[in-house]
Formats: C-alpha cells, structure tokens, sequence
C-alpha cells in the first residue's frame, strides 16, 4: 500500500529529510525509523542529526538547515506564538512519546530531610538562602511542567526560586557540581543523576500529568506546506517505528543498544533501558514498576496531535507571562497541529486515529483540562504572573 502511495502523484516532493534530534530516550521513534529502514518503505531517506541545545535546533530549523526536528512541543508553541524572537508559523506532524521526564532533586537536600514537594516547599519558605532550579528551555516541556509541579506546592516559580536553563546531557554534571538544587529534563539524564549519586528523582512527568505530550514531531509550516507527500511518509515512518517500540520488550531493549551508541545518546544502554522498560528506582530505595510509562506508540493514543494539548502549552505560556495577551487558543492549535496530514499518515501505517480534536486530563492538582475554557483555566490557577492577578 506504501510503496503504491509514493509511487504516483503522492511521491515525495523531497526524498532526503535531514531529521534534528536531541540525545534523549525519547528521540527513539526518529531513529528506529531510519535503522529499521522504515523511512525507505514510504519512499524517503532520513537523515539524522545530532544537536546539542534545543536553541541550536530551533535555529538550524528556522534558518533550514535541518527540514525537521523531534522537538519540545511547547517550544513550538512559542516560536509559532513570537515569545523570545520574530514569529514563524510552525507545524506539529504528531506526538512522537508521551511520559516519560522527570524532576530530578540534589541528593544533598535528601541528606536534609527534603524528598518530596512538601518538604521541599517548607525549605523554601523559610527564605534562608534561594533555591535554584533547572530547565531546558524557557517555552518547553521541562519549563512547564517544573513550574507547574512547584505551584502545585504552593511555590511560585518566577519569584520565589531561581530557574536557568541548561541543555539536557548537562544537567547531571551541573547537579553533581552543585550548581543547581533540581532539574527537570527527560531521560537518560535524570538517571545518569541518579547513578552517579548526584540526584534523586522526586517525581515523574506523569505523576504531574498523566499521559501527556512528550516529544513533536516539528517542522516549520512553510517546509510542510511545500513537501506535504513527504511529511505523510516521514509521519506513517515514524508511526510505524512507535508501533515496533511498544510491541515488546525486545525492541526496547535493541532500541537501547542503538540509542547508547555515540552517535545518538551516547550513554550506557543499561542507564537506557530501565526506564524505557518503565522499571523505576527514585535513588532513595523505592523501586517500582510505572503505571504510566514512556509510550512510543500505545495503538496510536501517543501520536495522535490533540489540539487540546498544543492548546494545554500555551495557557501555561500564558499562566506564566510569556504570552503576553490571550490568543485564539483552539485556532491557533488549529494551525499548528495538521491532524489531516496525520490521519492520512495513519491511513497508510495502518494506525487508528480518533474522531475527536480534544482530550480530557487531570493533572496533579486535581485540575481537569479538556481545551474548552483556555482563558477560564489560565485564571484559575491562584499563582500565576502578577500581570494576570484579578484577570
């Protein structure tokens, strides 16, 4: 079915896709298409290319050195919205994980007393020296979800705490050096941090939103609309790759062994591997098996591009200032996420898609998001940006 698809007047307008990706677990459906040789099924090739900080992606993606990026799914968001610079219409193709991150806390503060967000809320208000706390960029994932877990505690993350930004395969190293009292990021870094003795992790992405976004599959709107055969292939790839990822935990851990080496995440395949295997230890001797692990794929339900979660990023833009006004939140989303390019992709890799745009959760708070009242749910929140005080 693939092979007839590209080879009429659906061929790929490109068949060369220079692919960034970021040395992280998650990046895994990207390149599992390309080892798999699932990207020449559909009639391209991928091209993989290693970055090194997610505002190096956002460049070479915006200047075209790259044609597409797996990416923080709120960094689109911010660069489709102008927050940090000019604005360029973006384009998300699909969800390429969900779950899957963590908040990683100095073993230090465990030595304290401090392992949870309770604890670690009280230390804080004690005001006897400023925490400081990592991201790995101001509009992405990492950001919001590290700001919405410390609110939940009652923190305010823009006053009450200092926040820096830190590219991923760092973090780890800035912890043990003390430079930081947390992080958020994905993985393999939060259990480098763990391994190394540096961190423990004192909650997962999922236990702050369950099943959430991970990764996007991005590119720039202009590159979609000129090469739209190629972007279904790329997409019903990639969907097939998921697919293989979640099938068992043999792939997975073949999937470790390709990820470890240099030229992806360059980290040992068993630092990889529990975690992807959703086997966790938080470096303070509980151990468990996740409910809610890393998902590539879980029949379709992690690719599908909701516009209620592109819709979820920016009233978190707007929560904490970054957005300076209320958008049109659904039309934005609207825009950026092409769930017609990714129900056809879904057509051809034999995925099932939902009928409807928007989803239903309920994060760690006890607040349910389903993108039906974004300014409603952005004045909600009793610590937000003083600018939106009484909004």
């Amino acid at each position: 079915m693939a092979h007839a698809f590209v080879a009429g007047s659906d061929r790929p307008e490109k068949t060369v896709i220079r692919a960034g990706f970021m040395p992280l677990t998650d990046c895994a459906s990207l390149v599992m298409a390309s080892v798999l040789g699932l990207d020449e099924k559909y009639g391209i090739k991928l091209e993989l290319c290693r970055q090194h900080s997610w505002s190096g992606m956002r460049d070479r993606l915006l200047q075209g050195e790259i044609d597409v990026a797996h990416a923080l799914y709120g960094m689109l968001y911010g660069v489709e919205n102008g927050i940090g610079g000019q604005s360029t219409r973006m384009a998300v193709l699909m969800n390429l994980s969900r779950n899957g991150q963590s908040i990683t806390l100095a073993r230090a503060l465990a030595r304290q007393g401090i392992a949870d967000l309770p604890q670690l809320a009280a230390a804080i208000r004690t005001g006897t020296r400023r925490f400081a706390f990592a991201h790995t960029f101001p509009t992405g994932n990492h950001a919001m979800f590290l700001y919405y877990w410390l609110a939940a505690g009652g923190i305010d993350p823009l006053r009450d705490v200092q926040v820096v930004t830190v590219p991923p395969s760092q973090m780890a190293v800035n912890l043990a050096a003390g430079h930081m009292d947390g992080f958020c990021a994905g993985e393999p870094w939060s259990t480098r941090a763990l391994l190394d003795g540096s961190g423990f992790t004192a909650a997962t992405s999922q236990d702050i939103w369950p099943d959430h976004p991970g990764k996007a599959l991005g590119a720039t709107a202009a590159f979609v609309d000129a090469n739209p055969h190629a972007c279904r292939s790329l997409v019903a790839a990639v969907l097939e790759a998921g697919r293989w990822l979640d099938e068992s935990g043999e792939h997975r851990d073949a999937a470790a062994e390709v990820l470890s080496s240099p030229g992806y995440v360059n980290a040992d395949r068993h630092t990889i591997a529990a975690r992807l295997h959703g086997e966790y230890d938080n470096g303070l001797g509980r151990r468990w098996v996740d409910p809610d692990p890393v998902r590539f794929h879980a029949d379709g339900a992690a690719n599908f591009p909701y516009l209620s979660d592109g819709m979820w990023f920016m009233t978190q833009h707007r929560r904490w200032g970054l957005l300076r006004d209320d958008v049109d939140y659904a039309a934005v989303a609207a825009r950026v996420n092409r769930v017609g390019l990714y129900r056809e992709a879904a057509v051809l890799a034999g995925v099932p898609a939902p009928s409807g745009l928007m989803r239903r959760s309920v994060l760690m708070d006890g607040k349910a998001w389903d993108g039906s009242s974004p300014a409603a749910y952005v004045s909600s929140f009793p610590i937000r940006r003083a600018a939106l005080a009484g909004a």
